[in-house]
């Protein structure tokens, strides 16, 4: 009986003595930062929901490339519009002044990089000082950023006009689907049986290499003492983590020349001069950018806004990207499950016989619906859940990749096939999916459920995007 009250007694000795025990209760983790809901700028919040996605109606044209399936769709952000000429010009004005600031940092002129951290510990490579202005117009800096602009053999009129090809955006992503894979799973191991240390295991001979131990084919990072002298190791067959974060530079400048080469026998070269950087296109769509480029857009716009926000001592949110096809579809129908277009009804004209989209109508007269190439992004009326232009204007890329069969073998549950292929691989292999139809396509591609594909590393003059983002926690305005 002494034993027991003893042994109580330290127990309450030992609880008391520890902070935030909660007295013994299980209470979580104390002092959790808090969470704030924020809602992105220009985006609009598109609620849980399941419906059925594909055509309600016959394969009209027998392309045998959907089928009807139900899915559910957790809820998200989208934005409101497609993303325009000069919310993209952003993006390429940050390029552009994050490689000029590190070019006068590098001429020796300090105040354009940050050196050390908020723990005054040095920072390598320096972090780029967005507080100090670039005066481009002094003759200083105009020495320096000489690079940037086209060499003098190649100025038109003596015009001195920067290098476009010199504005590349070097970005990270990781590849958690890789991560994912079993093969590529942290795993325990036995304790060898006969051995100590790390002599042999499993029938691999294992040597040691400064902090880590080669095991076999294997890089071993993690040992677990048993207490005998032996040890439990935790092995993957890839080095660490780093082999999931994928590096990338890409160009960030549209192809303005798409307005020209998708054409044969068309005069579009004043869209080609003037339609991304004219103040005249600043509320159009912006064309002329290829998948990757979009995808890019996305990373720079989530570091964009975390950033920001952890700057103020916020939490940081989600990632911004491309809609999963699921996705796009869902917002696009607007909350109208059988409805084949975005504004609610089975005709493109309304009572007025007015067109409701920016398309090509009847046997080509573009200019019947208003528009000759692009509109503005807020032109013609929105769908049920306020989103513009989700048929016509631009097609707009998803993330998923295109396969004719994705229907029969996706999830159910936020279905979305993706597919990483690689420059060298074969061009079947980097088809995306688009939807929505542009202001070239005929009625049929402004259905709904109409999908087809472009591949990744292509521009067109028709191809926008907008982006997504995930809602975190349960949906707004949904009870249980």
């Amino acid at each position: 009986m002494k034993k027991f009250i003893l042994l109580g007694s330290m127990v309450i000795i030992a609880g008391t003595g520890c902070k935030n025990s909660g007295n013994g209760e299980l209470m979580g983790v104390l002092d959790r930062p808090q969470w704030f809901d924020v809602d992105p700028f220009g985006m609009l919040h598109i609620p849980m929901g399941s419906y059925n996605m594909g055509p309600s109606d016959e394969d009209a044209p027998y392309a045998h490339t959907t089928k009807s399936k139900t899915v559910s769709v957790q809820a998200f952000y989208i934005d409101q519009t497609e993303i325009s000429n000069n919310e993209y010009r952003q993006f390429v004005y940050w390029v552009r002044d994050s490689i000029a600031h590190r070019a006068l940092f590098e001429s020796g002129v300090a105040e354009h990089g940050i050196e050390t951290d908020v723990y005054d510990q040095p920072l390598e490579p320096p972090l780029v000082n967005w507080d100090e202005k670039i005066e481009y117009d002094e003759q200083d800096v105009r020495e320096v950023l000489e690079f940037m602009y086209l060499p003098p053999e190649e100025r038109f009129y003596r015009r001195r006009e920067l290098d476009t090809r010199k504005l590349n955006y070097e970005y990270y992503w990781i590849n958690l689907r890789l991560a994912a894979a079993k093969s590529n799973r942290f795993r325990p191991l036995k304790s060898p049986d006969e051995q100590t240390g790390l002599d042999f295991i499993n029938g691999y001979q294992s040597t040691s290499t400064g902090d880590n131990k080669t095991l076999g084919q294997y890089n071993v990072k993690d040992e677990i003492s048993d207490g005998s002298g032996k040890y439990s190791i935790r092995e993957r067959n890839d080095k660490d983590r780093s082999v999931f974060i994928v590096k990338d530079v890409i160009n960030v400048y549209p192809d303005t020349l798409a307005w020209v080469h998708d054409f044969t026998y068309s005069f579009n070269e004043p869209m080609t001069n003037m339609y991304f950087w004219h103040p005249a296109y600043d509320d159009y769509p912006v064309v002329g950018v290829t998948w990757k480029q979009a995808r890019a857009f996305c990373v720079w716009r989530t570091q964009l806004f975390n950033n920001y926000l952890i700057s103020n001592g916020q939490q940081y949110v989600n990632d911004f990207r491309l809609p999963t096809e699921s996705e796009w579809e869902y917002a696009a129908r607007g909350g109208n499950a059988l409805s084949p277009y975005p504004w609610g009804g089975s005709y493109i004209r309304n009572a007025l016989g007015c067109f409701l989209g920016n398309f090509k109508p009847m046997r080509g007269s573009y200019i019947d619906d208003g528009g000759f190439h692009t509109v503005k992004v807020v032109s013609y009326n929105p769908n049920d859940y306020g989103l513009y232009c989700m048929a016509g204007n631009v097609a707009e890329w998803t993330s998923n990749a295109f396969d004719e069969a994705s229907y029969d073998f996706s999830h159910d549950l936020n279905a979305d096939y993706v597919y990483e292929a690689q420059d060298n691989e074969a061009n079947v292999l980097k088809r995306k999916v688009i939807r929505g139809g542009s202001w070239k396509d005929i009625g049929y591609y402004l259905q709904t459920s109409t999908r087809t594909y472009e591949y990744q590393d292509t521009a067109k003059c028709h191809i926008g995007f907008r982006c997504v983002q995930t809602y975190l926690g349960r949906a707004k305005g949904d009870d249980i």
